[in-house]
């Protein structure tokens, strides 16, 4: 592997930041959206999950009132 200098990988690393293909401002707002809706969504679904083994490890050992 060649070693490079400090300016010669600054010059690589700004080349590789040229070809990145940015999202533009709603392709950011509409994933961020979504991250927020999936995130909120398997937030309950894991809550209602908990809540129903808690109900069954109480009924199997008998801890329920």
């Amino acid at each position: 592997m060649v070693k490079a200098t400090p300016i010669e990988f600054l010059r690589q690393v700004r080349q590789e930041v040229s070809k990145v293909t940015w999202p533009s401002r709603r392709e950011t707002i509409t994933s961020t959206i979504m991250v927020i809706i999936m995130v909120v969504f398997m937030a309950v679904f894991f809550f209602l999950v908990d809540q129903v083994l808690s109900l069954g490890v109480r009924a199997v050992l008998g801890l329920g009132s």
